[in-house]
């Protein structure tokens, strides 16, 4: 890795660079955090555990990327769109699923809640997170 991060981030992508999604589960109230965070979103506490997330989750909207939303860093992921996510650990935030185009973006909408899977994506010069469609 070439580049200096502080010790939880660091944590998170030496766990990356090992083909492992890392997440921090609190010792008070069990919340999993993801992307990883020092204290509990939940109840505050202090007191976090590392955790090996599996990557299960559900896809809650879709924004697909306009000029100014767009990275061209992702241009490698080919088609993609942004969107709420929501792992089986419990976790919600905002990620990145690769396959949504504009042509699936009205199909994929009106079957929300959609399955989709954490994958390792390698970027310039580090690794991270984005989520695949699971087919059914």
């Amino acid at each position: 890795m070439s580049i200096k991060l502080e010790k939880v981030v660091e944590k998170f992508y030496l766990g990356l660079e090992e083909g492992k999604i890392l997440g921090r589960k609190c010792c008070s109230c069990g919340a999993v955090e993801f992307p990883p965070v020092y204290a509990c979103n939940e109840c505050g506490c202090w007191d976090m555990e590392w955790v090996e997330i599996d990557g299960e989750a559900e896809m809650h909207s879709i924004v697909l990327p306009a000029a100014l939303s767009s990275k061209p860093e992702y241009k490698a992921l080919g088609k993609y769109a942004y969107g709420e996510i929501v792992l089986k650990e419990g976790s919600r935030f905002n990620g990145v699923v690769r396959g949504i185009t504009k042509k699936n973006r009205a199909e994929l909408t009106a079957k929300l809640p959609i399955k989709v899977k954490a994958a390792i994506y390698q970027r310039d010069g580090y690794k991270t997170v984005v989520f695949d469609l699971v087919e059914e």
